[in-house]
């Protein structure tokens, strides 16, 4: 029997953006030590010279992460009865599922085709599943998965990867990209008023800044 805490895992998840139905779950095998976050301010964009715009936001920060993290099948491949696939395939598999969060499917590419073919002038881009990014029940985003980069750096004997670094780009999509109805937007909003309650906890003086009094 262990003691050792259980390690919750960071991860991606793709879901029905209409009926909320999980699509597929990609925990990251393990998570990084760092991950960095970049929030933009979306200032109201009046001329410089308007005063009364000075402290006015229109909408929610553009915020973006970046994180590093690392897949290894060696202990997998040390067991090979406990994981037939990975002695076949390596790590196709999980590196296959990320690609596809940036790439349309070859149904929906062949589909485009046919119709472009049969003379309709414009062709509406198919809706995407919603990527929702998970990193602990405080940061359950929606995104956008602008940039994927992957480096394989172990091969087995048939030259299937079998370690690898991959470095994720996420765009966070707020009610601004999605709406107040969409499913997403939705999500958005349950974390922006997790944040402010968090917030609320972060409290000082004053006193501790050295002075009395502002103004």
């Amino acid at each position: 029997m262990t003691i050792s805490p259980r390690v919750i895992k960071g991860g991606l998840v793709t879901m029905d953006p209409f009926t909320g139905a999980v699509l597929r779950v990609i925990p990251l095998q393990y998570n990084p030590d760092t991950l960095s976050r970049t929030l933009q301010l979306q200032a109201s964009g009046a001329a410089a010279t308007d005063r009364t715009e000075a402290l006015r936001i229109k909408g929610p920060a553009v915020e973006t992460i970046n994180l590093e993290a690392e897949i290894d099948l060696t202990d997998a491949l040390e067991h090979p009865a406990d994981n037939p696939g990975a002695a076949d395939v390596g790590l196709h598999p999980q590196l296959a599922a990320l690609e596809g969060l940036l790439n349309p499917t070859a149904a929906t590419l062949q589909a485009n085709d046919s119709l472009s073919k049969s003379g309709t002038l414009e062709i509406i881009p198919m809706q995407s599943p919603l990527t929702v990014f998970v990193w602990s029940r405080h940061r359950v985003l929606p995104v956008r998965v602008t940039q994927l980069t992957i480096t394989e750096d172990a091969f087995d004997v048939a030259l299937n990867p079998i370690r690898a670094k991959v470095t994720l780009a996420l765009r966070v999509l707020t009610v601004t990209d999605l709406g107040f109805d969409h499913r997403g937007g939705g999500m958005f909003m349950t974390y922006l008023r997790n944040a402010e309650q968090l917030a609320a906890g972060a409290r000082g003086t004053l006193g501790q800044l050295g002075i009395t009094a502002l103004g």
